[in-house]
Order: C-alpha cells, then sequence, then structure tokens
C-alpha cells in the first residue's frame, strides 16, 4: 500500500511540475508577442536560459534555505520513496523560477543579458527562498508570531503573495531602477506607442500559462490524499471573471482580454483551497478590474515603464489574492474558515517589503558596479542583433 501511495504521489507532483514548467513557455510567448520584434528573440532566451539557472541556483542554495535539506547524499537515500523529494524539488523549483520569468517581462527590451543572469542567481538562491519558507515551512517563527496575534498562520496555499507578489514587487524595483526605454515617454509629455508585435504570440503564451496553472494550483496539494476538485473549480472561475471584467473595462482591447484571466488566476492561488466559487469569482473580477486600471495608470499617468505589466498583474494582484483569501475564505462568507484577515494582511505585507527591499538591493547592487541598461545604440537596433546577433525573422534567406 505504502508503495503504492509513494508511486503515485511521486506521480501526482511529477505532473505538476511538467505542467509548471510548460508554463515557463507562456511567460516567453506572452512577452514575445508584447514586445517589438527586434527583440523577439531575446525574450524567447531570456526566458530559457532564466530557467537554467534558476535550477543551478535552487538545487545548490535555494531549497536549503527555504527547507533546510540537501541532495548531497547517495542516490539509493535520493531514490526512496519513489524519489518523492527529488519529484518534489523540480515542482517547487518550477515556482522559484516564476521570479526571474516574471522581472523579465518589466524589463524587457532594455535591459542587459549578463547582469540579468546574475540577478536570477542572487534571487532564485538567496531572495525568494527566504519568505518562502517563512510561509511555508515555517521558518523563522513569523507564522507563529502571527498566530499568536491573529489566531490565525498567514495562508496562501499555491503562491499569489509567496510567488507573484514577490515577484512583481521585484520587478517594481527593478524597473524603477533600470528607466523607462528610450523616447517612450518624450519631452512633450506624450506617450510614444509600442504596440505588441504579435496578438497571436502574445494570445499562445496567455493560454499556455492558463492551462498550466491549473498544475499550479490543484497540484499545491503536493499528495494524492490532499487533492481537492474545488482548488479547480476556484481556479476556473476566477479565471472566467479576470477574463470578463478586463474585457468590459478594457473596452476589447486584446492585451487586457488575454491579460484578464492571468490576474484572475495571479489572485486565486492563495485561498483556492478555502473559497467558495462565488467568492472565487468576485477575486478574480476584482483582479481583471484591478490590473486594466493599474496598468493603465501606471503606463500612462506614473510614466513606469513596465513593459508587460508584471507589477499591476503580479505584484498588485497578487497582493489582492492574499488579502482576499482572508475575506473570501471565511466560513461566514461561504468558506472553509481557518484563515484571519489580519493575517493576511500582515503575511502579504510581509512578503511584499521583503520583495520590494531585496529588489532594490540586489538590481541597485547591479547597476552600481556592472551597469543594467544596454546602450543607446544597442537598444535602437534591438537586442535580438545586439546581444544575440541574429532576428527573429531574417531579412534574407540563403539562396542555396
Amino acid at each position: 500500500m505504502d508503495l503504492a501511495k509513494n508511486g503515485g504521489d511521486a506521480l501526482f507532483i511529477l505532473l505538476g511540475a511538467i505542467m509548471v514548467l510548460a508554463m515557463h513557455g507562456g511567460f516567453a510567448f506572452l512577452e514575445l508577442g508584447t514586445v517589438r520584434s527586434k527583440n523577439q528573440v531575446n525574450a524567447l532566451v531570456k526566458i530559457m536560459v532564466d530557467f537554467a539557472v534558476s535550477t543551478i541556483a535552487y538545487f545548490f542554495v535555494g531549497y536549503g534555505v527555504a527547507y533546510g535539506m540537501h541532495f548531497f547524499i547517495g542516490a539509493e537515500a535520493l531514490a526512496a520513496h519513489n524519489g518523492y523529494e527529488l519529484v518534489r524539488f523540480f515542482f517547487l523549483l518550477t515556482f522559484a523560477a516564476a521570479i526571474p520569468a516574471i522581472v523579465s517581462g518589466g524589463i524587457a527590451e532594455r535591459s542587459r543579458f549578463g547582469p540579468q543572469l546574475i540577478a536570477t542567481a542572487v534571487l532564485v538562491g538567496a531572495v525568494y527562498p527566504v519568505f518562502e519558507g517563512v510561509a511555508w515551512n515555517g521558518n523563522l517563527g513569523i507564522q507563529g508570531w502571527i498566530k499568536g496575534l491573529t489566531g490565525a498562520e498567514f495562508h496562501d496555499f499555491a503562491g499569489s503573495v509567496v510567488v507573484h507578489a514577490v515577484g512583481g514587487w521585484i520587478g517594481l524595483a527593478a524597473v524603477l531602477l533600470l528607466g523607462a526605454r528610450s523616447n517612450r515617454y518624450r519631452k512633450d509629455g506624450a506617450v510614444s506607442a509600442h504596440p505588441p508585435s504579435s496578438i497571436p504570440f502574445l494570445a499562445l503564451g496567455a493560454w499556455m500559462l492558463t492551462v498550466g496553472w491549473f498544475g499550479f494550483n490543484v497540484m499545491s496539494a503536493q499528495t494524492l490524499d490532499k487533492i481537492s476538485g474545488l482548488v479547480a473549480v476556484n481556479s476556473l472561475m476566477a479565471m472566467a471573471g479576470g477574463t470578463l471584467v478586463a474585457t468590459l473595462i478594457g473596452r476589447n482591447d486584446p492585451g487586457f482580454v488575454h491579460n484578464g484571466p492571468l490576474a484572475g488566476l495571479v489572485a486565486i492561488c492563495a485561498g483556492s483551497d478555502v473559497m467558495h466559487p462565488l467568492g472565487a469569482l468576485v477575486t478574480g473580477g476584482t483582479a481583471g478590474a484591478i490590473f486594466v486600471l493599474m496598468f493603465t495608470l501606471t503606463q500612462n499617468r506614473w510614466k513606469i515603464d513596465d513593459v508587460l505589466g508584471v507589477w499591476p498583474l503580479h505584484g498588485l494582484c497578487g497582493a489582492w489574492g492574499g488579502v482576499a483569501a482572508g475575506i473570501f475564505g471565511l466560513s461566514a462568507l461561504g468558506g472553509r474558515g481557518g484563515v484571519n484577515p489580519g493575517a493576511q494582511l500582515i503575511g502579504t505585507a510581509l512578503g511584499i517589503a521583503w520583495a520590494f527591499g531585496g529588489g532594490l538591493g540586489v538590481y541597485g547592487l547591479l547597476r552600481a558596479t556592472m551597469g543594467l541598461r544596454l546602450s543607446q545604440e544597442d537598444e535602437f537596433i534591438g537586442a535580438d542583433l545586439a546581444i544575440h546577433k541574429i532576428g527573429a525573422t531574417p531579412d534574407r534567406e540563403a539562396s542555396w
């Protein structure tokens, strides 16, 4: 019986890891479709190499920081229980690697390649795992402190705050330190339009993320006996709510339409296991509104050049998800209970503070020591030619 359970659990979480791994292709295509054509190759390469760097950083450092475990033992010991701990590492790695994938969208089109890889290693190896361990492993006694104050621990089932808000607020720090793209905001106060280069690729990325998200949320149970259809349907309802509200407020703009479901899914991660589906619908719909309104304010009024809107999408919708879990998870509102609004506010605020401070520290140090931006000439010709020496669609093909 134990053998069957161990094997089933290992397969379950492995399938989740594969689904979330596929989401990284979604990050790549979402960025590819949003940036200008001269930066499409760079978008693809960044996400691929960032994942590889994340794997090394999380294997050697990050996983140990978060969970106090390492893999420097014999392969026979690692294979125990059908290698469950190894595939659990794989699953949680795909979450950790989402941090640089999120940041990548905000700093697109003008960031240097090398410094971003260094930032990825530090963020995945040291910054992100600290809060991950606090929220999901009880490190530093902070969960106990929150429970002593409010009567409940901070609840984040699948990472609205731990992954998305943390990634989004690190992204905001990086965007502020990097500065806007050249000529994005003109001296006369006008905003230069940079429309998406490919709506079909943008849509493909959004769909890949949406489908993979059900592995992100449902498989966060981590064992078969804890799987819940409630998580799946809540994710579905939040996705639908985010899509419809973003479509309505965004006036059918395809960029808003395809980011709407992502906003809803970001927000539902935290409380997907405790909310009623109607609460999930409201949570997702609110997130769709947050994204459209805050993306517009960020770009046009505050002139913060966050290319894919990673701060409103992940930073703000993730924070809303953390708070919403403490509201719609209450039994009085049809939820399963066991949550407290005060605990959710404290945990969310701690995640935001740690992420923004960590982002300022990492990217500030890199800017001071080696620089973050491409030269003005390289930015003009595009990161594809400047960094990778080839464009997405070469002008000429060989005639032989």
